[in-house]
């Protein structure tokens, strides 16, 4: 995976928390699951609770869930990797990457009903139908989370994971970039005009810190963030915040 890197001029740009962003990553669908002595295995859904705990869903009769019925201990070390994709249509749409590193342990039957409504909450799914039937929900024990953003790689305290929440306007990110549309595209005039007509800028993504783009240059590209003069709270506050943007300097 390549991730442009951070653009010219961000120092002291207010950006999301790593392990805010982390939990933002880890909420996209697009997943991937590696066990050791397994390699890429197969599962049905992957997500992280409100509270932090990160489960997946894979089929009962396969390789990992052999596996885990084979391990003295109960448990196999694995990673999972989420990656983050823009909404809007690019050559590259890849934003970052969270890896999620630990044991995965299939959850106790107890236990099995109360994550099924957690999860719910963050990732209605029929996947979870298959829990007891087709499929076994697993908890992933953390022990490391590695945040690949913007040509950046930081590693993420579990516990600060754990703690963080997702960008409050991440869910509902492509449903109010196009609800916004027209002030996104007097924004991306502007920093096209900073740019220059040598360069190409894209929208890359929106958040509660600011507005990002996608700027390809001739041999390079990076990624540049506009913020907010202060964050916003929820999808309401994003129309005043862009309205700041566009009232500060010409039309």
């Amino acid at each position: 995976m390549t991730v442009p890197r951070t653009g010219p001029g961000t120092t002291g740009i207010p950006q999301p928390p790593p392990a805010e962003r982390a939990r933002t990553v880890a909420a996209r669908p697009s997943a991937a699951l590696h066990a050791v002595g397994l390699g890429a295995v197969e599962l049905s859904l992957a997500a992280t609770t409100a509270s932090g705990q990160v489960y997946v869903v894979v089929p009962a009769a396969g390789r990992l869930a052999t596996a885990l019925r084979k391990s003295p201990l109960g448990d196999l070390p694995a990673r999972l990797t989420v990656t983050d994709r823009s909404p809007f249509p690019l050559q590259h749409p890849v934003r970052g990457q969270v890896e999620l590193s630990g044991w995965l342990t299939p959850v106790h039957p107890a236990e099995v009903q109360p994550a099924l409504l957690d999860l719910a909450d963050v990732r209605p799914s029929d996947a979870l139908l298959d829990v007891g039937l087709r499929a076994l929900l697993v908890r992933l024990d953390l022990a490391e989370v590695v945040l690949t953003d913007s040509g950046a790689t930081t590693e993420v305290d579990p516990d600060d994971f754990s703690a963080a929440r997702p960008d409050p306007l991440a869910a509902a990110e492509a449903g109010l970039a196009a609800g916004h549309g027209a002030a996104l595209t007097r924004l991306l005039a502007r920093v096209q005009a900073w740019a220059g007509p040598r360069d190409d800028v894209r929208p890359l993504g929106l958040d509660r810190h600011g507005v990002r783009f996608r700027v390809q240059a001739r041999r390079s590209c990076y990624d540049l963030r506009v913020p907010f003069r202060e964050p916003v709270d929820d999808g309401a506050g994003l129309g005043p915040a862009l309205d700041v943007l566009l009232t500060c300097g010409p039309a």
